[in-house]
């Protein structure tokens, strides 16, 4: 918790002291009553002392001013809040490597669950679009908000031959261009971000370097994820044995760090899972401010009617 007004804190001084001040009165009259010399008549006079009951309004009195004062302060609290015309361009590698069971039920049916529990986790207003990609890369979803869409074409994914990871950057790229060339004048950039998930290095199509720079210029970050084993293997007609397809985590990560993005690594699908949970906090939502004002007054009021109903029950008197 922050303040707004960390200055005005300075009056808590003044609360302490009345603290103090109370304090010390208790222990005077404490002292007064142990020199009254006629015990039995002072039982007589205060038959029935209020005991530490007497403490409770004073004690809610105090509170009530440190909320007072602390909600003057104009305390804040950082609060996640969805992000407004945010885009999310999913890029989804899907070469024939991606077949590999390394991963339970394989890397690409890994990749489709943990998918689709990502865009069920971001807000509606931020917008999703998906890029496969093996030996070209295709815009299959748009950026839209209707995740039925993405998770209709993310459930049909098939597999070819080739990987064109620099080619799903510039599609994906195109597709924000697209976005931001409707936004009316005098308004920011929408904020974008580009999620690539491959197991692989670029084996056709433009370089992932160009990409990298075609980003650096948009201003989109490209966060990778690497997935797999390096004990990955999968069966290729004609082949008399298994293709060994580990993964190229160097490459994935050089995009990353080039572009300002995030890289990571993911061994299984609860891996994937947590790694898309993470991006979708850091894409779909902003840290904000929210100035907890209003809570502490309500604290203030709440202490102040507690000491009040304290004083009326064991005193007979308000406060």
């Amino acid at each position: 918790m922050s303040f707004l007004d960390p200055v005005r804190l300075w009056l808590l001084v003044a609360v302490l002291a009345l603290v103090v001040a109370y304090v010390v009165m208790q222990r005077r009259r404490r002292s007064y009553a142990v020199r009254f010399t006629n015990l039995a008549l002072l039982d007589k006079v205060a038959p029935q002392r209020p005991d530490w009951r007497r403490h409770v309004a004073a004690v809610g009195f105090a509170l009530a001013l440190t909320a007072l004062v602390t909600g003057f302060a104009r305390p804040t609290h950082v609060s996640k809040v969805p992000r407004e015309r945010a885009t999310v361009m999913i890029a989804i590698d899907t070469s024939l490597s991606m077949a590999a069971t390394d991963v339970t039920p394989s890397r690409i049916g890994a990749v489709q669950r943990a998918a689709e529990s990502f865009i069920a986790k971001l807000p509606a207003t931020l917008n999703v679009g998906l890029v496969t990609f093996h030996g070209n890369a295709v815009l299959a979803v748009p950026p839209t908000t209707d995740r039925n869409q993405i998770r209709t074409a993310i459930g049909r994914l098939t597999l070819g031959e080739g990987t064109a990871i620099g080619e799903a950057i510039f599609t994906a790229l195109d597709a924000l261009a697209g976005i931001n060339a409707s936004t009316p004048a005098g308004e920011a950039l929408v904020p974008a971000r580009i999620v690539l998930m491959s197991d692989g290095k670029t084996t056709v199509g433009r370089p992932n370097n160009d990409a990298v720079r075609a980003s650096l210029t948009a201003e989109v970050p490209v966060s990778t994820i690497a997935f797999g084993t390096d004990a990955g293997t999968i069966m290729v007609p004609q082949e008399p044995g298994p293709i060994p397809v580990p993964v190229d985590r160097a490459a994935l990560e050089d995009i990353a760090k080039a572009t300002n993005g995030s890289f990571f690594s993911a061994t299984t699908e609860g891996q994937l899972s947590k790694v898309y949970a993470d991006i979708g906090s850091s894409v779909g939502y902003t840290d904000k401010d929210t100035e907890l004002t209003s809570w502490f007054l309500g604290a203030a009021f709440v202490a102040l009617v507690g000491a009040a109903a304290a004083s009326l029950t064991w005193s007979a008197r308000l406060l």
